[in-house]
């Protein structure tokens, strides 16, 4: 386990979040990013996790491809990025920061609208060898 402190960690996560273009920032309508250790135990049951299982983000809201004209007076949309389990799947700092940057685009991603398969699948794009 990685033995980074808070004030570090979320400086990675401010890092992550500056590294997504301009337009994607811009565009962001009332959703707050927030760090905390795990998942409470209401997301978990909401999730159905099971023990063995954990979290790196998690995205709370209405997609902005889901806002319509009577979208007023709701509470921000909530990213929360989770610490303590990216701590324990990564051994460098390297792979951490990398970790925080995929999660951030990920949750950002469900705010847009999108969904685990086009995630996936744009994801998936993103890492194959340009040509």
């Amino acid at each position: 386990m990685l033995d980074i402190n808070e004030e570090l960690f979320s400086k990675l996560v401010d890092e992550a979040m500056e590294s997504l273009p301009a337009e994607q920032i811009e565009n962001m309508q009332n959703v707050s990013i927030v760090i905390a250790d795990e998942p409470t135990p209401e997301q978990r049951v909401r999730l159905k996790l099971n023990r063995h299982e954990s979290l790196y983000g998690l995205y709370e809201g209405i997609p902005l491809t889901q806002r319509g004209s009577g979208y007023s007076g709701v509470l921000p949309d909530k990213i929360t990025i989770f610490r303590i389990p990216m701590l324990y799947s990564c051994s460098t700092l390297a792979e951490l920061k990398e970790q925080i940057k995929r999660t951030v685009w990920h949750e950002v991603a469900h705010h847009y609208g999108l969904d685990h398969d086009r995630i996936d699948a744009l994801e998936k794009k993103k890492s194959e060898p340009q040509s």
